[in-house]
């Protein structure tokens, strides 16, 4: 039998995403025999986190004074990399190989989810598509949400002098064909590349 207090705590951590009821249950009898003074900088921390990161009005990126895209410099402003969340733009530049700016849709649109277009970043995102920004990529999730998404945002500009262009998607390296699903092959099928 857990106390009412124990148990309030399991389902708030069970709110969060990958959080199985049994580990949100490990977690709250794990913070309460804790050290009081580990638990408060866990709570400052989070209280800390809440109140001082906000995301970039231009991109909707995360940040705490000022935008590590936007306020970069050294970034290639003729090209915008349209993601999901602003995990996928640190996956991009953990390549150190793209140098432009990103726009954070902050989702997918999704009919299932109640995600609709005044969900999304989307309105900022055109207001961004003018000189000197000559390319768009859409850079969306490999889902039918995902793809929806980038289909939608690749008919608002299709009348626009930006270039729209979407990540090819294949095979993973060590991946077998026999294990891969249909969109995948397809994709890979359609966005090969010929050898030089």
């Amino acid at each position: 039998m857990n106390l009412r207090t124990i148990e309030e705590l399991t389902e708030n951590l069970h709110m969060l995403p990958g959080i199985g009821r049994r580990t949100a249950e490990r977690m709250a009898y794990q913070l309460l025999e804790m050290d009081d003074d580990k638990v408060d900088l866990i709570v400052h921390s989070i209280i800390d986190m809440k109140s001082k990161i906000h995301r970039c009005p231009i991109c909707g990126s995360y940040m705490e004074n000022t935008c590590p895209f936007c306020e970069d410099e050294n970034r290639d402003s003729s090209i915008i990399m349209v993601v999901t969340t602003y995990k996928d733009a640190l996956a991009f530049e953990k390549l150190h190989s793209y140098h432009g700016l990103y726009h954070v849709l902050g989702g997918n649109l999704s009919a299932t989810r109640g995600i609709g277009i005044d969900d999304l970043t989307i309105d900022e995102l055109l207001k961004r598509c003018h000189k000197p920004v000559q390319e768009v990529v859409l850079a969306t999730d490999p889902t039918v949400d995902g793809e929806t998404t980038a289909l939608y945002i690749a008919k608002l500009l299709e009348n626009s002098e930006v270039h729209v262009s979407r990540l090819a998607y294949g095979l993973p390296m060590g991946g077998q064909l026999t294990y891969a699903d249909d969109l995948t092959l397809l994709r890979s099928f359609e966005g090969r590349k010929k050898l030089q």
